[in-house]
């Protein structure tokens, strides 16, 4: 038997909680994860904008695909595994993530100070696998509550972030959107010149992941220099002029994207690696593509440090991406912190994998809002 986790948003926590909790559904491109998971698993709700574990399901059988709506008139979690619930709790009384007793017992947080944003790496996705020791944990302390309930009141900031924002498009399609609050606090400054120099070593390290997985590299000629300096390629894979037919705005908007990965005349994915003192360009960036491209399909990541995973997925949610033709930005751009390039660059297969794989790493706005 296994742990592994399953993300519940406050809104689609409310919606799972109103039924028969006898189904839990994910995006069909979780495939390869489920795959792992057999009859008598067992998957932990985290509850994100709260840091809560608020449940355990035990999984009673193969997952099945079925596009017949559940949850909403359309319903995105079709790949769907039966599940009997062992715990389900109340928000007052789910588990957080932060409390003294939690902190020090899982671990993946009792090493790290109390304020670190490390630990995000364990909740960035769902159907990520636990260690045993951790899930079991959290399982007998989510089942103590049944029984003797202590009660974690919500603050006024977690009331806050309770509260569903949406927008109308053109097809009176409603869909969710963020807006960030002026208060919010910035990181603290740090060392322009080492925002950069991480910034280049990420993009380097991208490269080189692209590289392994026998894609084609583009990189923008203002940096092409600096990464290059710290990636050395062992094939022809960089790229000195785009194999691609768009007119010239879009062609300008492409080349200045960080880290493109081709395959052929298609680009596979396309990254803009942020530091930490602005999020806003790579955003803009992707955004202005898709205006310019609604036809494009392509996966887009916005990476940046994982302690700045809350404000890119607020930006991506904003009601001006909402709004785009090809759809809400949120719907094509996807998270990937620096922390998740690193693992997945200690990755030994990956010269027999394609770019599916980053797929376990990215965090989507929709799964979190």
């Amino acid at each position: 038997m296994a742990y592994y986790i399953t993300l519940f948003s406050p809104d689609t926590y409310h919606t799972f909680t109103q039924t028969e909790r006898s189904i839990s559904g994910f995006r069909e491109n979780q495939k390869t994860q489920a795959n792992a998971i057999k009859k008598g698993d067992k998957l932990i709700a985290y509850v994100t904008k709260l840091s809560r574990w608020a449940g355990i399901l035990e999984v009673t059988g193969e997952y099945f695909i079925d596009n017949a709506p559940v949850y909403s008139d359309d319903d995105v979690y079709t790949l769907r595994f039966p599940v009997k619930e062992i715990a389900w709790l109340p928000l007052d009384q789910a588990l957080p993530v932060d409390d003294e007793e939690c902190w020090t017992s899982l671990s993946f947080t009792r090493n790290l100070p109390r304020k670190s944003t490390a630990w995000t790496n364990m909740v960035r996705g769902n159907l990520r696998r636990f260690e045993e020791e951790d899930g079991a944990w959290i399982e007998s302390y989510l089942k103590r509550q049944l029984s003797a309930p202590k009660i974690f009141p919500l603050s006024e900031s977690d009331h806050r972030k309770l509260v569903t924002l949406t927008v109308k498009t053109q097809e009176s399609k409603e869909v969710e959107v963020s807006v960030p609050v002026k208060e919010e606090q910035e990181p603290a400054p740090t060392s322009e010149k080492d925002d950069v120099r991480e910034s280049i070593r990420v993009q380097a390290m991208l490269s080189r992941l692209g590289e392994r997985m026998k894609l084609k590299i583009w990189l923008p000629k203002s940096d092409r220099q600096r990464v290059l300096a710290v990636w050395k390629p062992e094939t022809d894979s960089l790229l000195t002029t785009l194999p691609l037919n768009y007119d010239n705005i879009t062609l300008k908007t492409i080349e200045n994207i960080d880290v493109l990965w081709i395959k052929g005349r298609s680009i596979v994915r396309a990254f803009e690696v942020e530091h930490t003192t602005s999020i806003y360009s790579g955003i803009l960036r992707m955004a202005d593509l898709m205006a310019l491209q609604p036809n494009l399909d392509i996966s887009a990541h916005i990476v940046a440090p994982a302690e700045r995973r809350e404000k890119v997925l607020q930006e991506i949610s904003r009601p001006v991406f909402a709004l785009l033709e090809k759809g809400p930005l949120k719907e094509s751009c996807t998270f990937i912190s620096y922390e998740a390039v690193t693992e997945l660059s200690a990755e030994k297969r990956l010269e027999y994998m394609n770019d599916k794989v980053l797929d376990e790493y990215q965090e989507r706005a929709g799964d979190l809002d």
